[in-house]
């Protein structure tokens, strides 16, 4: 093959589907981002608009079913780990198991932020601060919990990693406890 062969073939144009793709390590600093983003917006939205009675029933009704969806396939998911955990289930079938529970998570957490924005969330009282906190880091750990999934099925029936297996008991821990307390910090604020 000569050099003019070599030089002579044709490169391929960029697609329009190829600037929008984002690298992979990229994504989810662009996710984390878009989390904080979202998390702001329903803050500011919460200060600057007030519902009415209304309104705020229905966003309650909103924000009690995304409660049960969203923390429904947190907790399945957690299951299927002790599943796995106790050794009555393979790490892949956990694995392809709980994929498909990741948009009910994401639906129930997009919803619980949106329809909190309507709830007249008292920000001068401490506690409420500290739940606007934990949905923040709750939205923060679902993103790191994708790219854990990721990994985890990319081990393709190999076992995993001492590292892996801090990273989804640290996790599970902070999702655990993060979606608790906001619920028992919704609980006491619905009280008053």
């Amino acid at each position: 093959m000569s050099t003019a062969d070599v030089t002579s073939v044709p490169r391929r144009s960029a697609q329009p589907a190829d600037l929008l793709r984002v690298p992979l390590w990229c994504a989810p600093t662009l996710a984390s981002l878009s989390v904080c983003a979202a998390w702001a917006a329903s803050i500011w939205v919460a200060v600057h608009l007030r519902a009415d009675s209304t309104l705020h029933m229905a966003a309650l009704f909103v924000h009690l079913a995304c409660l049960v969806v969203g923390f429904g396939a947190v907790l399945a998911i957690d299951y299927y780990g002790l599943l796995w955990l106790s050794g009555r289930k393979a790490l892949s079938e956990v694995v392809g198991s709980t994929a498909p529970l990741h948009l009910p998570v994401w639906a129930g957490l997009g919803g619980l932020i949106a329809s909190g924005a309507f709830l007249h969330p008292d920000l001068s009282n401490p506690l409420t601060c500290v739940k606007l906190g934990l949905i923040l880091v709750l939205a923060l750990n679902g993103v790191q919990a994708g790219v854990l999934h990721r990994r985890l099925a990319a081990l393709d029936g190999r076992p995993a990693t001492r590292p892996l297996l801090v990273w989804g008991a640290v996790s599970a821990s902070v999702s655990q406890v993060a979606w608790w307390g906001a619920v028992a910090i919704g609980f006491l604020n619905s009280r008053r």
